[in-house]
């Protein structure tokens, strides 16, 4: 089974002071560690325990600078065959939309039964390239699995999580794209033999002029949503902390809600 992973290299903003960049468009990315983004992680992992099943080959992509190489090599040092780069100054401001088509372009001539994502992104959080890159590759699709099972040679059968905890099974022909739910797996960790043979291993650079796809059709020109202002939410009211016995606290909290409306 041939698979392609698309993932990205994302910053950790879990527990770092967060500035918004002069143009209001972004964050200040100094400073910042970066990593995979984590359902893309689970995306991998789903991918290699696939291969060691049932053979082939996994091939990861991403789209991003130079410095996304280091999220593919660790997805070389885990177990992966392949990756590739594509990487061009046009493709600056591109929307989930426009990040589709240039992954679209670069998968379209590749020999694929799956094709692997995150559900959604740890910086954006939009949760639209999967979707959207299925329908560019006329591929069915399948969004928030959380797990998969290969019944033979063409099909496949999901379980996806829905809404209160409900899951739908679907079965679906090969090839197909699955958007990966965090949960599925878990994630393996890179030898330290793999990432020495990692580091030794070709990432393949594509930029604009190696894809079918002309200059408009990317970036900010080819997008069809643009980032208008990120902002810090105001705080606007402190916590009020109550003090004294636990009568005279229970007493104090039953006025505040009354008085509020709550009770």
């Amino acid at each position: 089974m041939d698979i392609v992973v698309c993932v990205k290299h994302v910053p950790d903003t879990t527990e770092a002071e967060i500035a918004i960049r002069d143009d209001g468009r972004g964050i200040k990315k100094g400073g910042l560690v970066f990593d995979i983004s984590e359902a893309d992680n689970y995306a991998v992992e789903e991918a290699l325990l696939l291969k060691e099943e049932f053979d082939g080959a996994v091939a990861v992509l991403t789209v991003g600078p130079e410095g996304a190489d280091e999220t593919l090599r660790m997805c070389l040092a885990k177990g992966t065959d392949q990756a590739v780069r594509l990487t061009d100054e046009a493709f600056e401001g591109s929307d989930g939309y426009a990040t589709a088509r240039i992954l679209s372009e670069a998968i379209r001539d590749m020999d694929y039964d799956l094709v692997l994502t995150g559900c959604q992104a740890d910086d954006d959080g939009s949760a639209q390239v999967g979707v959207t890159l299925a329908e560019m590759l006329d591929i069915p699709h399948a969004a928030l699995v959380v797990s998969t099972e290969v019944e033979d040679d063409d099909k496949m059968t999901v379980h996806r999580e829905l809404e209160g905890g409900l899951h739908e099974v679907l079965e679906i022909e090969l090839p197909v794209l699955l958007t990966i739910q965090t949960g599925i797996n878990e994630p393996r960790y890179a030898s330290i033999f793999g990432i020495r043979k990692a580091m030794r291993k070709k990432i393949e650079v594509l930029h604009l002029d190696d894809l079918d796809l002309a200059e408009e059709a990317v970036g900010e020109a080819g997008s069809k949503t643009s980032l208008v202002k990120l902002f810090i939410p105001e705080v606007t009211a402190l916590a009020t902390i109550l003090e004294g016995s636990p009568e005279e606290v229970s007493s104090e909290l039953a006025t505040i809600l009354k008085n509020e409306g709550v009770v």
